[in-house]
């Protein structure tokens, strides 16, 4: 699955996952954090069961080698800073939708139905901005099906 090319290494997740959940218990939500990494969040009109990528080994793997993606799953990657974030879809086996949010995870770009790559040379993804901090993956196409949109914020769910 697309691999997240500039994580930097060891638990400091902990900061920027930390950040995220302040964003969302001020928001008058208390996230959902199961044994396994899990949270629930909504984008705009959507909710989505997403798994956290937290180590460097997780970050780096993606969704790599996964035959597919439950509707209604993803996993989201938090970059321990803001910054611009590449991807790529080395290995993946199913067609992804990218989503970028900033700091106060508003949406700020989307990246549909981006196709798997199974040769050597695959193209990356680089997000456009600079401030990027959460990043989503879920099914190719569903962003458009669902009616998520540029400026939609990422938000969990009671």
């Amino acid at each position: 699955m697309p691999s997240l090319l500039k994580f930097r290494t060891g638990r400091r997740w902990l900061a920027p996952l930390a950040g995220l959940l302040t964003l969302m218990a001020a928001r008058g939500c208390r996230p959902d954090l199961a044994a396994a990494d899990w949270l629930r969040v909504q984008v705009g009109p959507a909710s989505f069961q997403v798994e956290l990528a937290q180590t460097q080994e997780e970050k780096t793997r993606g969704l790599m080698f996964r035959t597919q993606l439950p509707e209604g799953q993803g996993m989201l990657f938090i970059q321990e800073e803001p910054e611009r974030a590449v991807f790529w879809m080395k290995n993946t086996l199913i067609p992804l939708d990218l989503l970028f949010f900033d700091s106060t995870g508003t949406l700020l770009e989307i990246f549909p139905e981006v196709p798997p790559c199974r040769q050597p040379d695959c193209p990356n993804y680089p997000s456009r901005s600079t401030a990027i901090r959460y990043i989503l993956e879920i099914n190719g196409g569903l962003a458009h099906r669902l009616g998520i949109r540029i400026g939609d914020t990422l938000r969990p769910l009671h």
